[in-house]
């Protein structure tokens, strides 16, 4: 089994989340709760596949982004028309309302599914992060919600991106940030 195998990273993943060495995370996520596994945006559904395969339903709770994306969606329908139609230069803020302002958006519906699975002693797992490309959520912003950091255990990001010498690359597209994760690839 090669050492950047989707296998061999998620194991890795796997032994940090369940070892006592879960510090280590905090440590060398400059204080954040988050686990990046960058992948290839070409591999990610391989990468899903064995998430699927090799992480427990007990202690693991995967949260499909592209689900939470068409269910929104789905479910607001009408609103987001209204939305789209008032915020045409602002359409990010139609997924993630500004702070302050109290409204149902994407964001806070991910947030919700997260907490839930901290709620249920489950290390929630972000799969199809790709989704979130143009709704203005960034991997920051889940990173440092209080919800995550405040959390007992960590939150996995399974990122599809590329690596470039001194940044990521979200897409191959969007500088990410990777300052309140660790990060493995």
């Amino acid at each position: 089994m090669s050492l950047n195998s989707p296998t061999h990273i998620i194991q890795e993943a796997k032994r940090l989340v369940e070892s006592d060495r879960r510090s280590e995370i905090r440590l060398n996520a400059n204080g954040g709760n988050c686990i990046l596994i960058v992948c290839d945006p070409m591999k990610e559904t391989e990468y899903i596949t064995h998430f699927e395969e090799l992480l427990p339903d007990a202690g693991y709770s995967i949260i499909d982004l592209n689900k939470c994306l068409i269910d929104f969606v789905t479910n607001h329908k009408d609103e987001l028309v209204e939305l789209y139609n008032q915020l045409q230069s602002a359409t990010h803020e139609i997924f993630k309302a500004p702070v302050g302002e109290e409204s149902q958006d994407l964001f806070k519906a991910i947030m919700a599914q997260i907490q839930q699975a901290f709620q249920q002693d489950k290390v929630p797992v972000l799969i199809n992060s790709g989704s979130l490309y143009g709704t203005g959520i960034h991997n920051i912003h889940i990173m440092e919600n209080d919800i995550v950091m405040k959390a007992a255990l960590p939150l996995i990001i399974l990122y599809p991106a590329t690596i470039e010498p001194d940044r990521i690359m979200f897409l191959g597209k969007h500088p990410a940030s990777k300052y309140r994760c660790m990060i493995i690839n």
